[in-house]
């Protein structure tokens, strides 16, 4: 397999990352009612909860732009290395989320949106 399908895997589980932090940084967890608690939720622990959100929305472009440059034989090192960084930013996306600085946080964004974008057209 692939650095960039491993990065698959990672961003697909990213999300529970945050998950965590949200539901067990503090406070009962309810597991009787987790989307209730998580948006009673407040401080940082909100936006890992947020950031969580936008992970599951980020992880289908990423993946699906992973399998078409696989699969239109884009140069394997440039998506291995798009995908390795698309991974490292958003990591760095959640932790500008958690911290509450927004104006980074967008920036951080839009580079990931970026490394998406450039790794489906690597194999027009």
């Amino acid at each position: 397999m692939t650095l960039a399908y491993w990065c698959v895997l990672a961003a697909a589980l990213m999300p529970f990352l945050f998950t965590g932090i949200a539901k067990f940084t503090g406070g009962r967890y309810n597991n009787y009612s987790p989307r209730e608690f998580l948006e009673k939720q407040d401080g940082f622990r909100k936006r890992a909860h947020w950031a969580q959100l936008n992970s599951f929305e980020a992880f289908p472009f990423f993946a699906a732009a992973v399998i078409i440059a696989h699969q239109t034989g884009g140069d394997q090192g440039y998506i291995d290395m798009l995908a390795a960084a698309f991974i490292g930013i958003r990591v760095v996306y959640g932790v500008m989320y958690l911290a509450n600085l927004a104006a980074l946080r967008t920036l951080v964004w839009a580079a990931g949106l970026a490394c998406i974008i450039a790794i489906f057209v690597s194999g027009a």
